[in-house]
């Protein structure tokens, strides 16, 4: 079989988003060719879908340090690093300057399909390490291509897979026929459609996280303009000290308001809260109308609209031709899933980590940004940034660099989701049941007790 230099050859990066710039500001820092494969026409095509929502990290916290030094050149200034930028802003003031600087490096309307290596499927062990990948894209106009490349660093994320309502993972009975009514994104209630849609209705939000706190405090606004809109707050647990995230004690005080706001959006009556409910169903009423139906037969009172905010997945279609070592649970890579597991991890420390936790058995391919998270709901983008300088660093040769930590992250709040959370002896004594306990409603009134802050 003939060897093929891989020298020469652009590493291929898939997406334009923030951890998929950043790497290609890294690799050019380091003096390495990348090649940007993004499926939208923009820079941040996913960012820009949420462009309403406000990040819960500073400017100083979502600009890389190697995408920073590309854009000065070109008078480019930072936003003040003490302030929120909208999903909308980081796009237009930081993401799309940054893939203008990179120019023919970033490469739009390339959706990938594929990777493997050159002549070898999965299953070929001879000179495997030795050729090349190959990356097939689909053009906006239908053309195919395939991309020949040193390594594959995929930042394509996982906004496009979010996780469905049923509680065992998988869609709940009804939820595709009702689609018309169930929406897996946070609503930008500026938008005159959208605020129509969910004005004096009575609308379900399934989640825990940031996103269902957020859109738990827009509904809360809404209702306060427009009598009659309620929201009911389903959760899977029960609800416990760290139900409404770190509160005041969280290191990134915006994330910590988030989970205030939902608390206020339950203790003055915009909101109940349903716990302990794994939904098994999504019925249609005579009159239109959604009921959800739990695992072990309790139905809820019907509502007008769903928003289902219960996380992502990644999609592993594409690379699925390719040796990685990934997580039986969180589908991250093998190193990296101990560090960030929700099962293990109620609150605490995401620890920064770089090439050695990234690593897969097939060589230089890696997964980074939220899809080396896999199904855990606990990343940051200063962490994305740390994994792409490790990583550039390692393809560079630098191995005592790809080493090297050069992230110190807050530590309060970052750690969350399923898992302990779910079993009953990890609820807050006194503070409802976990997923075994029986299914409750509350509305809790103002006065109530402040959850625990700091979570855990």
């Amino acid at each position: 079989m003939t060897e093929v230099s891989t020298e020469a050859l652009p590493i291929v990066v898939i997406g334009a988003g923030p951890i998929g710039l950043a790497a290609a500001a890294h690799l050019v820092e380091r003096g390495l060719e990348p090649l940007v494969l993004e499926a939208g026409d923009a820079a941040g095509a996913a960012v820009r879908e949420w462009s309403h929502v406000r990040l819960f990290s500073t400017w100083a916290e979502v600009v890389d340090p190697a995408a920073e030094k590309l854009l000065a050149p070109t008078g480019w200034v930072s936003p003040d690093g003490a302030t929120y930028p909208t999903g909308g802003d980081w796009a237009e003031h930081y993401l799309q300057p940054l893939a203008d600087v990179l120019g023919d490096k970033v490469r739009f309307g390339a959706r990938v399909t594929g990777v493997s290596r050159l002549g070898r499927d999965r299953v070929v062990d001879a000179d495997r390490e030795q050729q090349p990948f190959t990356v097939h894209n689909l053009g906006a106009d239908g053309t195919e291509e395939r991309i020949t490349a040193r390594a594959v660093i995929d930042a394509s994320g996982t906004w496009a897979t979010p996780s469905p309502i049923g509680g065992d993972g998988l869609p709940a009975l009804g939820e595709r026929t009702a689609s018309d009514r169930i929406s897996y994104r946070v609503p930008n209630l500026k938008a005159p459609a959208v605020r129509a849609r969910y004005a004096g209705k009575r609308t379900a939000v399934i989640g825990s996280g940031a996103s269902a706190f957020t859109a738990l405090a827009y509904l809360a606004d809404l209702a306060k303009d427009t009598p009659d809109t309620h929201a009911v707050w389903i959760l899977r647990r029960g609800i416990g000290g760290s139900t409404f995230g770190g509160g005041e004690a969280d290191q990134l005080p915006a994330r910590g308001a988030l989970g205030l706001a939902a608390k206020a959006a339950v203790e003055n009556g915009y909101a109940d809260t349903v716990t302990g409910f794994r939904t098994e169903a999504v019925e249609r009423n005579v009159d239109g109308r959604l009921v959800l139906v739990a695992e072990h037969g309790r139905r809820l009172d019907a509502v007008d609209e769903i928003i289902v905010l219960t996380g992502f997945r990644p999609d592993l279609s594409f690379v699925s031709e390719l040796r990685l070592g990934l997580d039986e649970r969180l589908q991250a890579p093998v190193e990296l899933a101990p560090l960030i597991d929700p099962n293990v991890h109620s609150c605490g420390t995401v620890y920064p980590h770089g090439v050695n936790a990234l690593s897969h058995p097939e060589k230089d391919v890696y997964l980074v940004g939220m899809k080396s998270y896999g199904r855990a709901p606990t990343f940051l983008a200063m962490t994305g940034y740390e994994q792409v300088r490790s990583i550039a660093a390692a393809l560079a040769g630098d191995q005592e660099a790809a080493e090297r930590v050069e992230l110190t992250l807050p530590e309060t709040g970052v750690c969350g989701g399923a898992g302990l959370f779910d079993e009953p002896e990890a609820a807050q004594a006194g503070d409802g049941g976990g997923c075994c306990a029986a299914p409750s409603t509350l509305q809790i009134g103002i006065g109530a007790p402040a959850a625990a802050s700091g979570g855990c």
